[in-house]
């Protein structure tokens, strides 16, 4: 891996559960890690069924190994990437 391509930064967050006051369970993202990555593969892509219209745009991650990233799984996690938030479907820890 060439490090110079590690040129954007990219935020990793990880949700948890809380418990409000009166009981109430609600979703919280806090931030868990942040590093530079090389952005790859960037395919946009827009669905369209029954007058919905979604986004289903594809981009590609690559980051430096380290104790924190072994925690991260397509489950809890997500990626922040200037102020775009993007879901987590799969890690690939071989390249």
């Amino acid at each position: 891996m060439k490090v110079s391509l590690l040129n954007e930064r990219i935020t990793i967050g990880k949700s948890k559960i809380e418990v409000d006051k009166i009981g109430n369970h609600k979703n919280v993202w806090s931030k868990y890690y942040s590093c530079y990555a090389t952005i790859s593969s960037e395919g946009p892509k827009e669905e369209t069924s029954s007058g919905a219209i979604w986004d289903e745009s594809k981009i590609d991650f690559s980051i430096r190994y380290s104790g924190e990233v072994a925690d991260i799984s397509s489950i809890g996690f997500r990626a922040i990437f200037h102020n775009s938030i993007y879901e987590i479907r799969g890690i690939d820890h071989m390249n």
